[in-house]
């Protein structure tokens, strides 16, 4: 999850436009170019495509929309996985309806919103989004001091790995997330390197045997994320956020803002009549439901469908107040 390049944004995909071609995994075969968007005639939902990007909080966001879509609403739905910028470009050519949690992002929206006219925002998702760099909870009670960036220096040595070539080690997570952890090691003169996990799992499965096994990590993570009714890592202090201080990403030293996600959807998908786009607009939750939610689907091991089944039995009144019943 990420902040980004041209505005501190959380998970950011670089990929190329060759990534429109690849095969998207759920969505029956089908290439990115070859299916129509949304939706039927007014009122009726017909096909509801719903990009998917490659955290497990997203992933619990779109399992629950589907969900309904499907049980509540007869739509077909499918979903594609994709990540960030691609999913933006889908807006575009009819294969993307919906992208379901969005970090920040300006200058996507202003590619596709403001220049393109392609997207149109419909609205939060009600979660609070938090970025940062965290150590697991042992490390902040041995050595208090360092969860302030400006005592990180002094304990670089017992972050150092056979990867970070003599320096501590920030290990961030999917190299296609956007953050802006290397301005920040370079702008504050940290004797750090940033080295990537490889996926949000891999973030996760680190954080994990450093507090069973009591040895150092620094890492990239954020909230909200199941992780941390589990294990309660602690937030290292980077240069307190203002207004700005993230608008060159070549420059960025200050910490990340707060994000309030939201969803953003295609115009035409917006304009569709489908009542897909209503259950989109109308869908807001906390990041207690989500974390729940990822929790079945991540540490249970619930199918997404399966998950989100089980939340929406419990939560009802909720999900009847985004399909107008409440």
């Amino acid at each position: 999850m990420t902040a980004g390049p041209a505005a501190a944004v959380r998970r950011g995909g670089l990929a190329g436009l060759a990534a429109l071609a690849l095969v998207l995994s759920g969505c029956g075969g089908a290439k990115v170019g070859e299916s129509g968007s949304g939706g039927g005639k007014a009122g009726e939902c017909g096909t509801f495509n719903l990009a998917i990007n490659p955290w497990v909080g997203y992933e619990a966001n779109a399992a629950v929309i589907a969900y309904v879509a499907k049980k509540d609403l007869g739509c077909t739905v499918e979903k594609k996985d994709l990540k960030e910028e691609v999913a933006w470009q889908g807006f575009g050519t009819g294969e993307v309806d919906a992208i379901v949690e969005n970090w920040g992002h300006p200058d996507l929206k202003k590619k596709y919103m403001e220049q393109q006219k392609t997207a149109v925002s419909a609205g939060e998702t009600g979660n609070k989004g938090v970025i940062g760099w965290y150590v697991p909870p042992w490390m902040a009670k041995k050595y208090p001091d360092i969860t302030e960036w400006k005592n990180l220096d002094k304990y670089a040595k017992l972050f150092r790995t056979s990867e970070s070539g003599g320096k501590g080690q920030l290990l961030d997570g999917d190299p296609s997330f956007v953050t802006n952890d290397g301005a920040l090691v370079k702008n504050l003169k940290l004797d750090y390197k940033v080295v990537y996990a490889g996926s949000e799992a891999a973030l996760i499965q680190a954080f994990r045997k450093a507090e069973a096994q009591k040895t150092p990590v620094l890492g990239y993570f954020y909230e909200p994320q199941w992780l941390f009714s589990e294990l309660k890592l602690v937030k290292v202090n980077l240069p307190e956020y203002k207004d700005g201080c993230d608008a060159d990403p070549e420059k960025v030293a200050c910490d990340y803002p707060e994000y309030a996600l939201d969803k953003i959807v295609s115009k035409k998908f917006a304009d569709s009549g489908s009542p897909a786009y209503d259950l989109v607009k109308n869908f807001t939750w906390t990041n207690e439901d989500q974390n729940l939610v990822a929790q079945y689907i991540a540490q249970d091991k619930m199918s997404p469908e399966k998950a989100a089944e089980k939340w929406v039995e419990a939560n009802r009144e909720k999900v009847d107040s985004w399909l107008g019943k409440g």
